[in-house]
């Protein structure tokens, strides 16, 4: 479908305006989030280029359109991008184009052709977490001997008790934490900057007392986590608190076996989910401890656990019935399985 407009750099216009007012303040995505919108437009750009032999300036909402979408997919497949990849480079175009056709509706027709444009088959990755075994070697990996193994020990427990993404503890400060109070919680902020508050347990609030006073002893607003440097405290990177937990499965792992090879802040997350799930949490608590905004992301992403209980449970419910005499020759077995009871 052919769009004519009066200016030909309308696309440029519109571009700067979401990547620049639309991203990061009515919708108040993080600088990474937007930078990843960002490279999805640029990367479409360069196919232009290559492929089609549009320039920059040249460059118009009409090149938006189906087909140049559908050959910019082979192009990116081509080109060796994963599944994942493509997948999010056709998100940020079409989410590009909802909010041009939001701004103009005379562009609605482009952005309805795209998104007839069918993203491709994503093969669903088991989950990766730990074992409650491999949970406990890990959380207890540093010891209480020195002032930095204190610290690391209250970042991991903390960490795994929020469930936690890694950006969201690196950003925690002192005020971010409520434990004088009848049910203690940690506000977190998350994707989008929105907040939400993850309750602790008893144990966790012991922990952070002990930590709060000896290393925030005069309780002055201040990063939860930093490290000393020529005097000043300095807030700790998500890549310190990464090597943290690379550190402590390291030494875990001399001593548990089942410890990963690849240990990583995520996996601590899904841990927490996981054993929330296992022990019986409603799916729409633990949405919310997440800080999903869908509960289909949630019930999507742990759905297969379920597979797993229900095999544990089968299991469980056949101890002592399954023996070494063949199951066609157990007459109490035939009654079960030959019965519409």
């Amino acid at each position: 479908m052919k769009y004519e407009r009066k200016k030909d750099k309308d696309f440029w216009i519109l571009a700067r305006n979401y990547l620049h007012n639309y991203m990061p303040v009515t919708r108040n995505l993080s600088e990474k989030s937007v930078e990843a919108y960002k490279q999805s437009l640029k990367s479409f750009l360069l196919f232009l280029k290559e492929e089609k032999n549009i320039s920059d300036s040249r460059v118009t909402m009409d090149t938006f359109n189906r087909d140049n979408v559908q050959e910019y997919i082979k192009w990116l497949k081509e080109h060796e991008y994963s599944v994942k990849t493509i997948n999010l480079r056709l998100t940020a175009i079409r989410s590009f184009l909802k909010y041009c056709s939001e701004e103009d509706f005379m562009l609605h027709g482009i952005y309805t052709d795209v998104c007839s444009v069918r993203k491709l088959k994503e093969e669903k990755a088991p989950i990766e977490y730990l074992q409650p075994r491999a949970t406990a070697a890990i959380l207890s990996a540093f010891d209480t001997k020195t002032i930095k193994h204190r610290r690391n020990r209250m970042i991991l427990i903390l960490l795994y008790d929020t469930g936690a993404r890694v950006q969201e503890l690196a950003d925690l400060d002192i005020s971010s934490l409520h434990i004088d109070m009848i049910s203690p919680f940690v506000t977190l902020v998350g994707k989008g900057r929105k907040t939400r508050n993850v309750p602790l347990l008893e144990k966790t609030v012991k922990h952070l007392k002990g930590y709060l006073k000896e290393f925030h002893p005069g309780g002055k607003e201040a990063p939860l986590f930093y490290s000393n440097l020529n005097g000043q405290k300095h807030r700790l990177s998500t890549d310190s608190i990464s090597l943290i937990l690379t550190k402590a499965a390291e030494s875990a792992r001399t001593n548990c076996d089942i410890v990963p090879k690849h240990v990583h802040c995520h996996m601590l997350r899904k841990t927490k989910a996981m054993d929330l799930y296992k022990s019986g949490v409603p799916l729409p608590f633990i949405m919310q401890l997440l800080g999903h905004e869908s509960m289909s992301t949630t019930s999507g992403f742990y759905a297969f656990a379920t597979l797993e209980m229900m095999s544990e449970a089968m299991n469980k419910s056949t101890d002592g019935i399954v023996s070494e005499e063949k199951i066609w020759k157990n007459d109490s077995l035939k009654k079960v399985l030959y019965s519409l009871d």
